[in-house]
């Protein structure tokens, strides 16, 4: 428990110096307490036998001193160390670069395209704990909303942040795709993966997403195109001046670039058509292949001065109990 044990107030440590001084305080007193008789003979007190009673009360200044020295060294809030190790496990290094632009709102998946995205998203996380996983997300502007990470509970927290509006809107696909492949540039794992999802057509941005495809394919990076969306046309909520009202618009989708995308770096394309096909998709992927990888584990510091100060409590109450109930004088 004490392995790589600092303190986060060893400034409390110093207060250990007074416990010599309460040492010689008592058998100082202890000396200097006890009265004077003068007697002709003390024959009539030899007697090898001691009373326990004797033993017990000076044990009871042991229990008191020993309680003040848990109790300093809980006030100094001991914790073991952040650790870390190098570990090699199973696993991928995978970027899900996420389409967030306003066509997302299309309800033909419930409660919409976004949260449904999400939410089997924050399950495939869950079935692959031995990856390093990144998410990117993009509209009209792109970002790394996380890096690559073995920490999936922070991973799923930021993926629960993810709503409609962060950016601008649009579909710049192939600046979501090439910040994708940024995030794997320098990743060393054998098997390098984009999931990248979208339900409209590339029409802002810098860069070109067959061009993308191309430096992703540099790189060794194997991408697995979605696009989320029905056949025809989907209920998409829009503002007009009477309120937020829900109208039918064609649903537009440009399957032919992202099969391309898909073949020039061996992966492989999926539409998904509703909530059920987009959770199948992402099962499939889950049986990719994996390869080890050599991943840095930190451990988070643990406070370890709760047992100090409930046993530092429990010889108080023995020494309470000793004194006040088994040496107790009955007159």
């Amino acid at each position: 428990m004490f392995h790589g044990l600092t303190f986060a107030n060893p400034g409390f440590l110093f207060l250990l110096v007074i416990i010599p001084g309460l040492v010689v305080w008592y058998f100082y007193h202890l000396k200097n307490n006890n009265p004077d008789l003068q007697i002709s003979s003390g024959e009539g007190f030899d007697s090898k036998y001691r009373s326990l009673k004797i033993y017990v009360y000076h044990g009871l200044y042991v229990i008191r001193l020993l309680a003040i020295i848990l109790l300093i060294i809980a006030l100094a809030r001991p914790q073991t160390s952040l650790s870390r190790q190098d570990v090699s496990v199973e696993g991928i290094d995978l970027v899900i670069a996420m389409d967030v632009s306003g066509s997302m709102t299309a309800m033909d998946f419930k409660p919409n395209r976004l949260e449904a995205a999400k939410d089997v998203a924050i399950e495939f996380i869950g079935n692959r704990p031995n990856d390093r996983i990144g998410l990117v997300i993009f509209s009209g502007e792109t970002f790394t909303q996380c890096p690559l990470t073995t920490d999936h509970a922070v991973l799923k927290n930021l993926f629960h942040n993810v709503q409609f509006g962060m950016i601008e809107d649009g579909t710049a696909l192939g600046d979501g795709l090439a910040t994708a492949v940024n995030r794997l540039r320098g990743s060393k794992a054998i098997s390098k993966v984009i999931i990248l999802l979208t339900d409209g057509v590339s029409n802002m941005g810098a860069v070109d997403p067959l061009s993308a495809a191309e430096i992703a394919k540099l790189y060794g990076v194997r991408i697995y195109t979605i696009g989320i969306g029905t056949i025809g046309k989907a209920p998409v909520p829009v503002q007009t001046p009477f309120g937020i009202q829900t109208q039918m618009m064609d649903v537009q989708l440009d399957e032919p670039l992202l099969k391309e995308i898909a073949r020039m770096t061996d992966g492989r394309y999926f539409r998904a058509t509703n909530n059920a096909k987009l959770r199948a998709i992402y099962q499939e992927i889950d049986k990719m292949e994996k390869s080890k990888i050599d991943v840095t584990e930190f451990r988070k510091k643990k406070e370890e001065f709760i047992p100090l100060a409930l046993l530092a409590f429990a010889l108080l109450s023995l020494e309470t109990i000793l004194r006040y109930v088994y040496l107790k004088n009955i007159p």
